[in-house]
């Protein structure tokens, strides 16, 4: 009872949270806050098989290739905005209120007794009890789910696969494509400068450095730009501009402190 009253309000909070927050990341991180708690709640019903489980499966395996998708693909703010399907966020209100009175119903209906845990469950052990739930009295719920799943990955290869209609382009005619975009359009042929170069650190909020001084553009991330998790370029552009014109006064020695200074601040 002790660890169900410190964790379910946390994981109430983080779950609201996690609809609420706009970044994708800090959504996945309450995420794991709640498995965490729901599997420190399993173990505390003498439940060890479902607890590690949840922490190795859910929390270590599932919700780690979430984070790593959104960091190697990146969730821009401009396309969350973009409704794909006509009425989803009218049918989304509906559903969210019939979730919630199933759910007032189901509390009030509830009866409140002493707490106990597990033990007729796992009288011939947590294991061998899971099994036994989930292919005798749960065994309908436990297919639905399993066919629903199998259906869930069916259409996200459907919905993902995309016929080709031209042949594969080569490394030529890449090339090729690419001198044209900057011949008509004015786009940049080769690649684009990575974030910190030339720079004070490395860090990938922080522009890169033209060789005049200037930072570029075209180094920071459009779903860091949307974000608004850059730092100030014009900051940055002051401080290149300080550097030059000391070079220009100053000896090597004294240019040098400057250029440390102007890197602390």
């Amino acid at each position: 009872m002790i660890a169900f009253w410190i964790l379910a309000p946390l994981m109430v909070v983080c779950a609201l949270g996690m609809v609420v927050v706009r970044k994708a990341v800090h959504s996945a991180l309450l995420l794991a806050v709640v498995m965490v708690g729901l599997a420190v709640l399993y173990a505390a019903q003498d439940a060890p098989f479902l607890f590690a489980v949840q922490i190795i499966v859910y929390t270590g395996a599932v919700l780690m290739l979430f984070l790593f998708v959104l960091m190697l693909v990146g969730v821009d703010t401009s396309d969350s905005m973009v409704e794909t399907l006509p009425g989803q966020r009218v049918a989304a209100i509906v559903l969210g209120v019939l979730f919630a009175g199933l759910l007032v119903v189901a509390v009030s209906q509830a009866t409140y007794g002493a707490a106990f845990g597990l033990e007729a469950a796992n009288a011939d052990g947590n294991v061998p009890g899971v099994a036994q739930l989930l292919f005798s009295k749960y065994v309908f719920a436990f297919e639905v789910t399993s066919a629903l799943l199998i259906t869930a990955a069916l259409g996200a290869m459907l919905l993902a696969h995309r016929e080709r209609l031209t042949p594969k382009a080569t490394q030529r005619d890449m090339a090729l494509q690419r001198m044209r975009d900057y011949a008509e359009r004015g786009v940049h042929p080769g690649p684009l400068p990575s974030p910190g170069m030339l720079a004070r650190h490395n860090s990938v909020d922080t522009p890169a450095l033209l060789p005049d001084g200037t930072p570029s553009e075209l180094s920071i991330s459009r779903v860091m730009r949307a974000h608004g998790t850059v730092r100030d370029v014009s900051h940055d552009r002051l401080i290149a501009a300080e550097v030059e014109s000391d070079t220009k006064q100053l000896g090597p020695s004294r240019t040098q402190d400057r250029q440390d200074e102007a890197g602390e601040r």
